[in-house]
């Protein structure tokens, strides 16, 4: 029943988890996001080469004044860093509204030279953003983000060599880790700033989107690799750049010759802040991140099947480790579970580090601590009322010594009739009753010599590892290798009894032991098989023995008292053990019950 109920809670539980697994709970979620956070701040971080940029930050502010500035300084700006070389400029911010102080023209007449402005998706249902034509092999429309509206650029600046989309999407706990390439407004698709960049560098005049039945699967700007995407047209971005900044106060620009490069707002007040895995960061930084991964070609994988397949390992685990809690010791059950955690980190770091796949094994390690932790938990429950059964049933047969190490080593123990090699010993006081006619009038002084008698015997019989079976009256019934295997059971019977011989004149001569209560006594040894185990009914049971072997241990300590020898030991005994001590065979009698004659021996 213990195995079952073992087995029962364990599986239960994983099944529960498992099933919660599935479902993919938010909790789930945030520890993977968590998990991938740890391996995309691991990622060394290298300058650039493709990528620099120009900050709006208080240097900038104090020479040109308060934000915001008049369009013709933007366009001063942008205009000296194209002639200093810059292949492409990103300038993400929104000009939806004309400038106060007239010079939108100015900015509007250097857009066309390969620059990228913004626009932003709202919750509004206006739709003045500039989409961009797309070549589709089957309808992305259904999976891609969906904005109300578009808020973009003022008319004037639609002439610019393209106009991305700056939205972000963040994870359930606000931090953004992936960047849509592509959004919708009803049916129209919009693309990220990122791609807008690309497309614009290469030339080409619009997209390729490819997607299936689960979603959007890759997509595409000529005469650029494809790039693939989750369903919902993701990537996840990697933070393994940093990029070489100057102010644009500095209006030296030449260092950004031949790379990508973006206009950001850094001073206080001004600069939009988002939450990355790797900390706060501003929102041109983003741009940055997003439009790195990209160039760099080495894409973060993370598909469709990995959640079923980190489950598979969660139960493969949790199965291996409830059969360990079952049969180990509890510091092996600690030391593989740290080593489980450790061995699964470094399988995901190095997945990640190698091959860019980024694999979850929270959820696996969470369900497997959860599985243990129970099989744990009831295993020790199963264990604690296993020796207090135990203690109760032995505490009164076997020296704490012994019961203690049943305690420690249940599997010593086997329950139930089971047939199995003993030696016993019957000891019982010669001419008690004379000593019961003189307490007649004093039962409780006869209670005392009793105990006082049975007391060390006990400990002696005990000490040397007997179990008692029970008190008749005067007589003690004790046997040997049971229910712990104990090989010298025969000679440590032997031994028990001489010392109780020896504890018995001790006790004679004690003055304490009362006036005129000599005690004599005889013990019968006897050795072979029988039957050990709990006896007795439904309502009371004993642990107790049956078999010859024990009946005849019994009737010679009845004869003992027909010969001048205190101990008497049957012949299965003395067979086996009679080079330990010196023997003598006193006769071969018949005893009640048996039809031959058998050899009796003292020593």
């Amino acid at each position: 029943m213990k195995y079952i109920t073992h087995w029962t809670i364990a599986f239960v539980t994983l099944f529960v988890l498992t099933f919660i697994g599935l479902k993919e709970p938010q909790v789930k979620e945030i520890l993977r996001l968590k998990t991938f956070d740890l391996l995309l701040q691991s990622e060394t971080k290298e300058l650039s080469q493709d990528i620099g940029i120009i900050t709006i930050d208080e240097k900038a502010i104090e020479k040109y004044g308060q934000w915001p500035w008049p369009r013709s300084v933007l366009a001063d700006i942008i205009l000296k860093a194209r002639l200093d070389g810059a292949q492409v400029i990103v300038v993400p911010i929104l000009f939806s509204e004309p400038d106060r102080m007239g010079y939108d023209e100015d900015l509007a007449d250097v857009l066309p030279y390969h620059i990228v402005i913004s626009q932003v998706g709202t919750n509004q249902t206006n739709k003045n953003g500039v989409p961009r034509g797309v070549a589709k092999v089957n309808d992305p429309l259904p999976f891609l983000f969906e904005w109300g509206g578009m808020l973009g650029p003022i008319e004037k600046f639609h002439n610019a060599s393209g106009v991305g989309v700056s939205n972000t999407v963040p994870e359930v706990d606000g931090v953004v880790r992936r960047i849509p390439l592509l959004m919708k407004i009803g049916e129209d698709i919009y693309p990220a700033m990122a791609i807008e960049v690309i497309r614009v560098a290469v030339g080409a005049p619009s997209y390729q989107v490819k997607s299936g039945e689960a979603g959007v699967q890759a997509m595409r700007v000529p005469g650029f690799p494809t790039i693939k995407t989750d369903a919902n047209a993701r990537i996840w971005l990697r933070w393994n750049k940093e990029y070489e900044t100057i102010s644009a106060a500095d209006m030296d620009f030449t260092k950004f010759a031949g790379k990508t490069v973006i206009i950001g707002m850094s001073a206080e007040g001004l600069g939009g802040i988002i939450a990355t895995p790797i900390g706060e960061r501003y929102a041109y930084e983003l741009t940055a991140s997003t439009l790195d991964t990209v160039l760099q070609g080495e894409q973060i994988i993370r598909t469709d099947i990995m959640p079923l397949i980190e489950m598979a390992v969660a139960v493969v685990l949790s199965i291996l480790m409830i059969l360990v809690v079952r049969f180990f010791p509890y510091l092996f059950i600690i030391t593989l579970l740290i080593g489980t955690y450790g061995a699964s980190w470094v399988a995901v770091s190095l997945l990640f580090e190698n091959k860019l796949m980024l694999v979850d094994m929270s959820w696996a390690m969470l369900t497997l601590s959860i599985v243990v932790f129970h099989s744990v938990f009831t295993r020790f429950i199963l264990e604690f009322r296993l020796k207090q059964q135990i203690k109760k049933q032995f505490e009164h047969y076997l020296a704490p010594a012994m019961v203690k190490r049943l305690q420690k080593n249940p599997e010593l123990l086997k329950l139930g009739g089971e047939t199995r090699e003993l030696t016993f010993l019957f000891c019982d006081i010669r001419g008690f009753t004379p000593i019961s006619e003189k307490y007649q009038s004093d039962p409780q002084g006869l209670t005392v010599v009793i105990n006082k008698f049975l007391t060390p015997m006990t400990d002696i019989i005990m000490k040397n590892g007997g179990t008692i079976d029970k008190y008749m009256g005067d007589c003690i019934m004790a046997f040997w290798n049971a229910p712990i295997d104990i090989p010298n059971h025969r000679t440590l019977a032997v031994k028990s009894a001489v010392e109780m011989v020896h504890k018995l004149k001790d006790l004679n001569n004690s003055e304490g032991f009362g006036p005129g209560n000599k005690l004599n006594i005889g013990i019968g040894i006897n050795s072979g098989k029988a039957v050990v185990g709990n006896m007795g009914s439904k309502q009371r049971f004993d642990y107790s023995v049956l078999g010859d072997a024990v009946n005849l241990a019994s009737r010679l300590e009845g004869v003992s008292k027909n010969y001048d020898a205190t101990i008497i030991i049957g012949y299965d005994t003395y067979k086996n053990i009679k080079e330990k001590y010196n023997f003598k065979k006193l006769d071969q009698v018949k005893v009640k019950g048996k039809s031959n004659l058998v050899s009796i021996y003292t020593i």
